[in-house]
């Protein structure tokens, strides 16, 4: 472990979690515009996470080679309203818990009071459920004999594949261009489909803007450092972002840089603890590896130092706090962000190589 590593693992490691309402006031906002009126609820969705990624402050760390945080900082936590809203209470219970806390200034307190609250009360899919079920499961439900009720978060058990890895999100727009063209007018889903892709492009839209975003900061910062050495890997950074997750990766860094913006965007757009997994991560990254060490670009500790970074920002973003009488009896930092290596190969080879064992 390098100098520069073990600052960002010490940043990571000091960072005190805390209650950001970034998102939520984002959200808000946009709901409240009055935007989503009349537009399919994928399209409202899709519209709202391309909002999230236009006005979301961007964070740069300092001497970090990957980009990205869920919040203005390492360890901001955001909510997710549209899901269930935290009380006030709630928000004293995280605040004062002696483990697993997280902290609440004045401000967020007033702002959940304030506007968030008001304009979720009745519209988050928790209070849905609510509605709709029996009196005495709610009274078990608040008794603490079971927990778990849609408690920020929902599903999203998912690995991976390399698909990202083979295409850029200009790409998955042509595919998704070539399906709507396709559709079969007499299809009674067709509707349905269409609406759903037409999501899925705006998605895909939202995420090649917010890497245009860091690709403007990074340049930005470049021109206001220095040291020669950090103001070249800025402007390589920069660089990265501006084709990631545009286009296909084509290195080692960019390969990372792209899985990062990837996963930034599913854990920002919802919460899917637990959990959104990169998966296979030796086997998709390898052949990025090889061909960057056979052209002379890349070196085994310069492949190390990048996954150290890589591994940083997964610490830094914790899983967001539940509500109720989770709040109170369940507590965790952990994502659950897991990565296989080693096991099988498609063909059923030993699926171990260099890659596993730099992981």
């Amino acid at each position: 472990m390098n100098d520069r590593i073990k600052r960002l693992r010490r940043q990571s490691l000091d960072a005190v979690p805390f209650i950001s309402l970034e998102r939520a006031e984002l959200l808000t906002e946009f709901y409240k515009s009055g935007a989503v009126e009349n537009l399919s609820v994928p399209v409202a969705r899709a519209m709202a996470f391309k909002y999230l990624l236009e006005n979301k402050e961007l964070c740069v760390n300092e001497n970090e080679l990957i980009v990205g945080e869920r919040g203005p900082l390492p360890k901001a936590t955001p909510t997710y309203p549209e899901i269930c809203t935290h009380t006030l209470e709630d928000f004293d219970i995280l605040n004062r818990r002696e483990k697993v806390s997280f902290k609440v200034d004045e401000r967020a307190r007033k702002t959940q009071a304030g506007k968030i609250i008001p304009f979720w009360s009745g519209k988050s899919i928790r209070d849905k459920i609510f509605e709709n079920v029996a009196p005495e499961w709610i009274d078990a439900y608040k008794a603490g004999v079971f927990t778990e009720f849609q408690e920020q978060r929902a599903p999203g058990h998912t690995v991976l594949d390399d698909k990202i890895y083979r295409k850029g999100f200009l790409d998955f727009k042509a595919d998704i261009e070539k399906s709507l063209n396709t559709l079969k007018p007499k299809d009674p889903e067709s509707g349905n489909k269409m609406e759903e892709l037409k999501a899925m492009s705006i998605a895909a839209d939202a995420l090649i803007l917010y890497a245009n975003r860091y690709a403007e900061k990074l340049k930005e910062l470049a021109d206001r450092v220095s040291d020669s050495n950090r103001k070249a890997e800025l402007l390589e950074m920069s660089k990265i972002c501006s084709r990631v997750p545009a286009d296909t990766p084509e290195t080692f860094w960019e390969a990372l840089q792209y899985y990062w913006f990837v996963h930034l965007g599913v854990i920002t757009e919802l919460n899917t603890w637990d959990s959104f997994n990169p998966g296979r991560l030796d086997q998709h990254l390898l052949p990025f590896y090889k061909k960057d060490i056979e052209s002379g670009i890349l070196t085994e500790e310069r492949a190390r130092e990048l996954l150290q970074s890589f591994w940083v920002k997964f610490n830094n973003q914790p899983a967001p706090p539940k509500v109720g009488v989770t709040a109170q009896e369940s507590n965790t930092y952990t994502d659950f962000c897991l990565i296989n290596v080693g096991g099988l190969t498609e063909n059923g080879d030993d699926g171990a190589n260099e890659m596993t064992y730099l992981i």
